[in-house]
């Protein structure tokens, strides 16, 4: 392949990389709002953790994972730990 044929290509590949990567985090900040809005929502007593009782049917992703985000065994989790185990969860959602 000629130089110019391999530099338009890379420029195209870039180009394209850069379009997709913009609605992906723009898509990952309103994931992140809309769960920190039902978090909110979940939370009953407001003291920034939620227990399995809080988690039952406001919030069913997190009650099905409960064990596995609350890795401390604290009876509760937070935001963070949600958004952490969220994260190591990705990788695997897009391999199936």
């Amino acid at each position: 392949m000629k130089t110019c044929h391999v530099l338009l290509l890379a420029l195209a590949t870039a180009s394209f990389a850069a379009c997709a990567q913009t609605p992906d985090a723009g898509r990952a900040a309103q994931m992140r709002t809309e769960l920190h809005k039902r978090f909110g929502a979940a939370d009953i007593d407001a003291d920034g953790r939620l227990t399995r009782d809080e988690a039952r049917g406001r919030m069913p992703w997190v009650y099905r994972n409960f064990d596995a985000i609350d890795r401390a065994r604290a009876g509760s989790v937070t935001m963070e730990q949600i958004e952490v185990y969220a994260m190591t969860q990705q990788p695997r959602a897009r391999q199936k």
